[in-house]
């Protein structure tokens, strides 16, 4: 089964975007496939502006999300596989989705959801006599 996290991912940019916020990514930076400005990576995580006036050729499918920006005046392609994006948000006011990091979380599309608990057994109904 396909991960959702990159139709997430999209959902949750289109929303930011349809709200006029501006949408960032939190990148986990240390996934070898990652290609960021390594000099901005901080505890190896990266936090990207992808709002269109940041950003040229925004691609987000389910194997990348690419595009060109300048970081300190140079221009820098970015490639990012969905399973290094570790939060998605508005800049303005922090609502969007955050993620597990698939390497400390495991791999939780193959486990099952945990079992609900189970209700409290019921005592026997009293009835009573109202007048």
């Amino acid at each position: 089964m396909t991960s959702m996290r990159p139709y997430l991912v999209r959902a949750v940019h289109e929303w930011i975007m349809d709200n006029g916020f501006t949408p960032y990514l939190l990148v986990n930076a240390d996934i070898e496939q990652v290609q960021v400005p390594r000099q901005y990576v901080e505890k190896g995580k990266i936090i990207l502006n992808i709002s269109p006036r940041a950003v040229q050729r925004l691609t987000m499918d389910n194997e990348w999300i690419s595009f060109s920006a300048r970081f300190s005046g140079r221009v820098f392609s970015v490639f990012v596989p969905p399973q290094a994006v570790l939060a998605i948000y508005a800049k303005e006011n922090g609502k969007g989705m955050f993620f597990q990091d698939e390497e400390t979380a495991g791999n939780q599309e193959d486990s099952q959801p945990p079992e609900p608990p189970k209700p409290p057994p019921r005592a026997k109904p009293v009835l009573r006599r109202v007048k």
